[in-house]
């Protein structure tokens, strides 16, 4: 092609292109080569399976469920930001939200919603919502019309008082009496587990004294019964209040486990979801069991539906039926339940004689299968580290596993087992994890497992070779950087505390953990506060940055503890670019860190890749999903790396995408 003059890119496939040039008598002529570059922020998926743009879904996270008397359910579809209603027959609309993460009232798709969890129903068919992101309790009439009945949008806090004078903290659960009160459960982390709304929006904090429940220390669901008394799903306990205030384990002990039993020697695994039955049975959505567990009025509890420790998404009776991580639970007049089944992105029906069905939705893509590209499978994968040479690292969560995702895409189970959950060391498959969230890679190769189930940190060789090099002193392990010494750096979530490992094994303090947990205060040591850490790296200088997830701020950490608020506000929720405390975000969750010093978070409530300059300048990266309705979006992103060239790698639903900024 001699001559050409000017040269245009038409694009033939998603990286593909073909050169047309017009030579110098201005004739076009189409070469024949094809030319692959790399588009600047388009989405590409590297391995699994993840949202597409248009596609006719159903649920992206469902999280709470609520039943009315004519049998309609209601779903908080918390990953699309709506409320689903599901008519007797599937039918499924939407009753209010458009996707768009916000906290507008209005009618149907005019309202908007940030990350919706709980839901109840009253006797007159009207709804109300804990608007998790938002700090807020919204109501919602039969015909879609949304208000916010109390609390102030993006601004948390325990202060009683009425409708908008009132405040929240991470509100989850959520129950209605005979008399139209309302129950919330929240963050406990600043006091206040639980708070009470009456009809006419009026927000105080109920006393709860006695029994080993008068320390709600993680509380989820909430369901209250014909006599007004409260049940909630305290870590794994299960709590009974008496409209007195005064509580008592009913079942479960302080340790997670799937054994049937009576009281104490009944066990749970991270159950979230409870309702109460005509008769005051209780059924617990008992989710790292995958199972749905019955517990009497006397404490005797039974897996009624489900096998332990068996996901899955097959319809059946009894321990025939298989659910992977169920969350909201609701119970119909006739002793139907209807549960949301997460991790399969279905609602799921169960018969009073324990025949499940699946009422709405499809069973979603998830699973444990290697291969390549799209042929692979994960089931909630989280951390993602890469090393030296652009392989991949994953926490596939669910799957307890972590996997490997060579630059081509090509997945292969490094270690651990699908399915199989423990904290056996060894080698590939020989090894068992629980749940593990973070992974870190070291210059040598060596992996660094955030083993969040088991409370531990693991270590694995290049060879698949694994070992634990720290216990003893964790709760809920997120995020894990490792520097050039190969000391490593852990967020404890639950204790709100940066642990510093040493080779050796040695754990210290190096900031927050400090009294009051749940703070917000800059400082050094433990006389800094976080509130919930999950996503942590290291840059080349040494220093930590750190996605405060329930302050909605990122936080750096010298090397010598001294911790300051990078950008973001403490407690104010948004999504606003800008410098500094002028930069908003909503449940920041995973970060890395460029060759340059730049950050990029996954801002995981706006569903959006955050950057942010040395100076702490914010930006959100804009991204080009490309044309057609097959083009794949940011669902729910969690984990982020980022190779030498400057390409992040995001772990988004059940799949690993890639994104050059």
């Amino acid at each position: 092609m001699t001559g050409i003059t000017s040269i245009s890119v038409m694009p033939v496939a998603t990286t593909t292109y073909t050169l047309t040039a017009a030579n110098a008598a201005g004739t076009m002529v189409t070469s024949t080569a094809i030319v692959t570059v790399t588009v600047q922020n388009q989405l590409a998926l590297l391995a699994g399976t993840v949202r597409s743009q248009g596609s006719a879904a159903s649920f992206d996270y469902p999280a709470g469920s609520a039943v009315d008397a004519s049998g309609n359910v209601y779903v908080a579809d918390a990953g699309n930001n709506t409320i689903e209603k599901i008519t007797p027959a599937g039918v499924v609309t939407t009753l209010a939200g458009s996707g768009i993460i916000g906290s507008a009232d209005g009618t149907g798709t005019a309202a908007t919603f940030s990350k919706p969890t709980g839901i109840a129903v009253d006797a007159s068919g009207n709804l109300y919502v804990t608007d998790t992101n938002n700090d807020t309790i919204r109501k919602i009439t039969p015909g879609g019309g949304v208000t916010t009945l109390a609390g102030s949008a993006g601004v948390e806090g325990t202060t009683d008082g009425t409708g908008s004078a009132a405040r929240f903290n991470y509100p989850i659960g959520i129950a209605v009496d005979s008399a139209g009160n309302l129950f919330v459960t929240q963050d406990a982390t600043n006091g206040k587990p639980i708070r009470k709304i009456t009809p006419g929006g009026v927000v105080t904090t109920p006393v709860s004294t006695g029994g080993g429940c008068s320390q709600l220390f993680a509380v989820q669901g909430i369901a209250v019964d014909a006599g007004d008394n409260l049940y909630v799903v305290n870590g794994y306990l299960i709590c009974r209040i008496t409209p007195a205030g005064v509580s008592a384990v009913l079942a479960g002990g302080y340790y997670n486990g799937s054994a049937d039993g009576t009281g104490s020697t009944a066990q749970f695994n991270n159950p979230i979801g409870i309702t109460v039955d005509y008769y005051g049975n209780l059924f617990v959505a008992d989710t790292g069991n995958d199972t749905v567990r019955k517990v009497t009025s006397a404490g005797v509890v039974t897996t009624f539906v489900g096998s332990a420790g068996s996901q899955g998404s097959t319809d059946g009776t009894g321990s025939a039926a298989r659910f992977t991580q169920p969350m909201g639970i609701a119970v119909d007049a006739n002793g139907n339940l209807y549960v949301n089944d997460n991790g399969n992105k279905s609602v799921r029906k169960i018969s009073s004689a324990g025949i499940v069905t699946t009422l709405a939705g499809s069973p979603g893509s998830q699973g444990s299968t290697d291969g390549t590209g799209s042929a692979a499978r994960f089931s909630y994968p989280t951390g993602t580290s890469v090393d030296t040479g652009g392989n991949l690292y994953v926490a596939d969560t669910l799957n307890s596993t972590i996997r490997k995702i060579t630059p081509a895409g090509v997945v292969t189970t490094l270690a651990g087992w699908a399915g199989t959950l423990g904290s056996a060391n060894g080698t590939g498959s020989s090894a068992t994890f629980k749940y593990p969230t973070g992974t870190a890679v070291d210059a040598s190769g060596n992996i660094y497992v955030a083993d969040s189930g088991n409370h531990i940190i693991r270590k694995i060789t290049p060879a698949g070779v694994v070992t634990t090099l720290a216990s003893g002193q964790f709760n809920k392990l997120i995020g894990i950087a490792v520097d050039a010494s190969g000391n490593t750096y852990v967020a404890d979530a639950s204790f709100d505390t940066i642990y510093k490992i040493t080779q050796s094994g040695a754990v210290t303090v190096l900031a927050g953990g400090g009294s009051p947990q749940g703070g917000s205060a800059n400082g050094t040591g433990s006389a800094a506060g976080f509130n919930y850490p999950t996503g942590i790296t290291l840059d080349t200088n040494g220093n930590l940055y750190v996605t405060d997830s329930k302050n909605a701020t990122i936080r750096k950490i010298t090397s010598a503890g001294v911790v300051t608020t990078l950008a973001g506000v403490a407690g104010n929720r948004g999504n606003a670019d800008g410098t500094g405390a002028t930069a908003e975000f909503s449940y920041p969750a995973g970060i890395t860190v460029d060759s340059s010093g730049n950050l990029y978070v996954t801002d995981f409530g706006n569903a959006s890749v955050r950057k942010i300059t040395p100076s702490g300048v914010v930006t959100t990266i804009p991204v080009n999903a490309g044309a057609g309705t097959s083009s794949i979006s940011l669902d729910a992103p969690v984990g982020i790396a980022v190779d030498s060239s400057g390409k992040l790698y995001i772990t988004d639903d059940n799949g690993v995408l890639t994104l050059v900024p």
